[in-house]
């Protein structure tokens, strides 16, 4: 196995056109087999195989910085730089993100999650070389759907007009996450769909490679005029205008083809934008057939492509069949995704209702101020979004809605702790950067019951709302349901303790309900309420709950900074409560890639640890009065 022999890019460079073929075949295989168990984003890893061991056969990194954006194609690239075995524990505990991370390898040139931040980062990378007279190359890797970011277009214009050494690699495969949308988009598939072109190129090269002395001098006199022929065909002044020279379509899945234009544009001095063409899930036929289904992927059978395990509707799909049946008769209701409608459960919202669903493509801020705008106007917008993507919008939540008390509702998915996918996309931030905002009203359900409801609800709410939610909602049953309509910034006490209340907050309500019973086998009396509601805060039942009590414990899936527990805790010291408060929430750091049920147990709040440490904060108290 050729793969075992690559412990680092330098052994890329013995190897020949055979061998390096021969190694494309051998990662999909391992990609494949180890997405298969782990789960993770398989199709955009299976594309740029070939892209990856040419970069990797050209430039010398880590010296040479090769930075990729999201990452959603870095499983190559960390086979190929000595984390084969750290791959085999993919988004595992202890093994390897899912994302390049800088302290996970020096190969990794920059952390990435996000969308849209290579050339940026890059851009910023290749002015420190100027600056202190280096002399490496900076590449910047990144997937056609980023340029729905228009953060790509500030720093290509930026790069562009400075002039400033640099290679910008487009891995154009038609398909972002889900189809990709907008005008460049058209403009890209236009280039590559350019017929004309391509075949007078294929043509030409098929006749002339010959090997006669002639055939070889008229080849390279084309490859001269190669601009000249192309814009016969091709209109490519888009990237030149921008200040880049534009080279492309480039076959993607051939190395040869590949590794020559790239050493032709590692010894250019300008900043250059190589357009490269690949199939996404290449080599994987159930991956070819559907992407965007093997996008982001759970554990599957190789065979057959199936899922393992018994498909659960998420919180997300379960919120879009709500919103579908209130759309029926709500013509104001329409549903604002960036990117994900299958990720968000909207492609449901988009079979039912297409002329009210708008997928404006990886671009969150765009999203908020267009919902706006539409609120504005007497719509009633939906923006459905991961937590940790709807951080991007912050200043357009801040002043385009809040500010105008705009009724726009945010279906925030993926929110608290989020598993494998690991530190760049914890939910853990939402509460503290929505409570903060004046006017917005925040909501977390504990159950898919409380979904449904608070969804039910927003309709009528005449102002800015945030409903955020794990991707997997559990039904605690009808035994604990709320008899009465939800009002916003009401709680709900679901029991009581004569010596500890515990205010818990979403999936954090369930896991506090269990550590009642643990405290109740202690002779600790412990009752729960539903803090639903994070703004505004219920302060009646928070002052009823808290009076007479030993210990007053708050608990979220939020960090603790700006946290709803800090909410508490300034509602209880405004009315001069002395009531001592025990804060749980997720610790003030970056939470790595793990299983949730781990993260939960490293940040100490499962029911035991809920139990445990309110027994030590109690028994801290009691001594403390002696």
């Amino acid at each position: 196995m050729l793969i075992e022999q690559i412990h680092e890019p330098a052994d890329l460079k013995k190897l020949n056109q055979r061998q390096l073929k021969q190694l494309a075949g051998e990662l999909r295989e391992e990609i494949v087999k180890v997405v298969s168990n782990r789960g993770g984003h398989l199709a955009s890893n299976l594309g740029v195989v070939e892209l990856t061991i040419a970069l990797h056969t050209v430039f010398d990194a880590p010296r040479d910085k090769i930075v990729m954006d999201v990452g959603h194609q870095s499983y190559a690239h960390k086979l190929l730089t000595g984390r084969y075995e750290l791959f085999q524990r993919l988004r595992q505990k202890g093994g390897a993100s899912g994302f390049p991370q800088m302290d996970e390898s020096e190969y990794d040139a920059f952390t990435a999650g996000h969308a849209s931040t290579a050339i940026s980062a890059a851009l910023g990378m290749a002015r420190t070389r100027d600056i202190m007279h280096g002399d490496y190359s900076v590449v910047a890797v990144l997937g056609d759907g980023a340029l729905t970011g228009g953060m790509c277009y500030e720093a290509l214009n930026d790069a562009g007009q400075s002039g400033t050494r640099m290679i910008v690699i487009l891995n154009d495969n038609d398909m972002s996450i889900a189809h990709n949308v907008g005008a460049l988009s058209k403009y890209l598939t236009f280039m590559r769909q350019s017929k004309g072109y391509l075949a007078v190129k294929q043509g030409v090269r098929t006749r002339l490679s010959s090997g006669r002395e002639a055939a070889h001098a008229v080849l390279h006199f084309l490859e001269k005029c190669r601009n000249r022929v192309r814009s016969l065909f091709i209109d490519d002044k888009f990237f030149d205008a921008l200040g880049f020279k534009y080279i492309g379509p480039v076959n993607g899945h051939d190395i040869k083809q590949l590794t020559r234009v790239l050493l032709r544009a590692k010894n250019d001095d300008k900043p250059l934008l190589i357009h490269v063409v690949t199939q996404k899930g290449k080599g994987y036929t159930p991956a070819e057939d559907h992407p965007d289904t093997f996008h982001g992927i759970a554990p599957f059978y190789i065979e057959s492509g199936e899922q393992k395990g018994e498909h659960r509707l998420s919180s997300g799909e379960i919120a879009a069949r709500q919103l579908i049946e209130l759309a029926e008769n709500d013509i104001r209701i329409c549903a604002v995704v960036a990117a994900m409608p299958n990720g968000t459960g909207m492609d449901a919202f988009q079979q039912a209702h297409p002329e009210r669903f708008f997928d404006v493509g990886i671009a969150e801020e765009h999203a908020v101020t267009m919902a706006a705008g539409m609120a504005s106007q007497g719509m009633k917008p939906y923006v459905a979004v991961y937590s940790t993507f709807l951080q991007r919008a912050y200043d357009q939540i801040m002043l385009d809605v809040c500010r105008n008390s705009l009724p726009v509702t945010f279906l925030i998915d993926r929110a608290g702790l989020v598993g494998p996918d690991g530190a760049t996309h914890q939910g853990v931030f939402d509460l503290s950067y929505l409570r903060s905002i004046p006017g917005m009203i925040v909501a977390a359900p504990r159950d898919v019951r409380d979904l449904k409801k608070l969804v039910c609800l927003s309709q009528d709410v005449n102002a800015p709302m945030a409903i955020r939610y794990p991707r997997e909602c559990e039904d605690l049953g009808p035994g604990i349901q709320s008899q009465r309509e939800f009002q916003v910034g009401e709680w709900e006490l679901l029991s009581s303790g004569k010596d500890v209340t515990i205010f818990a907050v979403g999936r954090m309500v369930q896991l506090a309900m269990q550590a009642t019973i643990e405290l109740m086998g202690k002779g600790i009396s412990a009752g729960v309420v539903d803090a639903r509601f994070v703004a505004p805060m219920d302060r009646k039942l928070l002052l009823e709950q808290s009076w007479g009590k030993k210990l007053v414990v708050t608990a979220e899936d939020n960090v603790f900074s700006g946290g709803f527990g800090e909410g508490v805790l300034e509602m209880l010291n405004k009315e001069n409560f002395h009531t001592p408060v025990l804060t749980l929430a997720v610790p003030d750091e970056y939470i790595e890639h793990a299983t949730i049920a781990e993260q939960l147990k490293a940040c100490g709040l499962t029911a035991m640890d809920i139990s445990n440490r309110i027994q030590r904060k109690l028994k801290e108290l009691s001594e403390a009065r002696v």
